[in-house]
């Protein structure tokens, strides 16, 4: 079957933080016989900052920020049988949705591809008259990249005729254990874009917690932060290329994983950080989020913190032993059971139920 996907960027995780969702979830359907195009728009210094050549596994389409270009890409959508149009494309987004059902086949599959339901779920609630609102009754079902039973719940509310979570995975082939990296040195690092929705988070759990143990290294990376003010143990860098990821999960004692807002309110919605550390086995602290155990076990595969205090208490005890081992045991946990092959099975089910249900419908 052919997919038509309309997303932010396959080629480049600049400023696209779902970049390693599409990559890993895509190149697995690719793996199952999926014929997947993939269209991107050039926005946001993308196409500048790829990382990635165009892969063997899709055909990627690149087109320029402007409504005829996003016309004329739109009216691909005619030759797939699954229509899928992602959430945060970041060009004329409800213009994109209209345009490609527009020119969908009746016969297709048409998706929503929600990265970011939580927050995507509040601005429908807060907007009667979104344009999505209005779209959903066309649409066969929306996917998530998280957000479990609640989500769930609530886009079946505002009119879905169905959803479900494919969540966030493991691709082996790109996050897995590697040398440690003397430049990413530190007892404590956290990998994240400085975001609106999150910095505050990323003060309570990171920052202040810094700021109360001077003897230790904190490492920040990722983009926005210059400026900002912190302790002098913190060593900001800067946007890390996702080459180098795995060596940043790696190196340091251990990483933290710090939720947006949205997504820790509404919990069951792990981040691409939390199995891309896991991946590389590094001893992972995530501030809490209802669902955690559905995913890694914790204190065995994965410590929790509920606030600041918790990160300066979990770090005083953590010894390099004890956070290897906890990285060895999610390493094995996420291979067994949280890799995007587990998750392309999850979604070719949908598809094949969704032709099943047509071909017995005609």
């Amino acid at each position: 079957m052919k997919i038509a996907f309309y997303g932010s960027s396959l080629v480049s995780a600049y400023w696209n933080g779902a970049a390693t969702y599409y990559r890993g979830l895509l190149r697995a359907l690719a793996a199952k016989g999926y014929d997947i195009t993939f269209y991107e728009p050039d926005v946001y210094d993308r196409q500048k900052n790829r990382d990635i050549d165009p892969p063997e596994w899709a055909r990627v389409v690149v087109y320029d920020g402007t409504v005829e270009a996003l016309r004329r890409v739109a009216v691909e959508a005619a030759q797939a049988d699954i229509v899928v149009k992602a959430s945060g494309v970041g060009f004329e987004d409800d213009l994109l949705l209209a345009e490609v059902l527009r020119h969908a086949r009746p016969d297709a599959m048409k998706i929503f591809w929600d990265v970011d339901a939580p927050a995507t779920l509040a601005e429908l609630r807060a907007h009667p008259d979104h344009p999505l609102r209005h779209a959903l009754g066309q649409l066969d079902t929306v996917l998530t990249y998280g957000g479990g039973d609640p989500v769930v719940a609530a886009y079946r509310s505002l009119g879905a005729r169905d959803c479900a979570p494919i969540y966030n995975a493991l691709d082996p082939e790109t996050h897995h254990p590697v040398p440690a990296n003397p430049g990413f040195a530190a007892d404590l690092g956290f990998l994240g874009n400085r975001l609106p929705d999150r910095e505050a988070r990323v003060e309570h759990f990171f920052l202040e917690p810094a700021a109360q143990v001077p003897g230790q290294r904190f490492l920040l990376g990722g983009s926005g932060w210059e400026g900002k003010p912190m302790a002098g143990n913190i060593r900001a860098i800067g946007h890390v290329p996702t080459r180098d990821h795995n060596a940043f999960n790696v190196t340091p004692k251990a990483v933290l994983n710090i939720s947006r807002d949205s997504m820790a309110q509404n919990g069951f919605s792990p981040a691409t950080r939390v199995f891309e550390a896991a991946g590389a086995g590094a001893c992972l602290i995530t501030d809490y989020w209802e669902g955690i155990e559905l995913f890694l076990k914790p204190d065995e595969e994965i410590l929790v913190a509920r606030d600041g205090r918790e990160v300066v208490e979990i770090m005083a005890g953590l010894t390099r032993e004890r956070a290897e081992a906890i990285g060895r045991r999610a390493l094995d946990r996420v291979l067994s059971a949280h890799t995007y092959a587990h998750r392309a099975e999850d979604a070719d089910r949908i598809f094949k139920r969704f032709a099943e249900r047509r071909e017995a419908a005609e």
